[in-house]
């Protein structure tokens, strides 16, 4: 007879694992709004701050940052 205290979900006991956590989302929409803004003002972009395909430079770097304060302003809404 199973134990009708024992948690739902696996055999066995334990939490069951969500797939996406909020904070996974939180960074998803935070690169894809991050980089729709970056590429909104690439051609206004001094050239050192433009991205070149496949090569480490500084058009890397600008595009992190803008991703980074984009996460910071979601965590600062959502107030997580």
């Amino acid at each position: 007879m199973p134990d009708s205290n024992a948690p739902k979900g696996r055999e066995g006991g334990g939490r069951t694992r969500r797939p996406f956590t909020r904070s996974f989302w939180q960074s998803l929409i935070a690169i894809l709004v991050g980089n729709a803004l970056y590429y909104g003002v690439y051609r206004y972009l001094p050239p050192r701050a433009q991205h070149q395909l496949y090569q480490i430079d500084w058009g890397l770097a600008v595009d992190f940052w803008i991703c980074v304060v984009c996460y910071q302003l979601i965590k600062l809404i959502r107030g997580a």
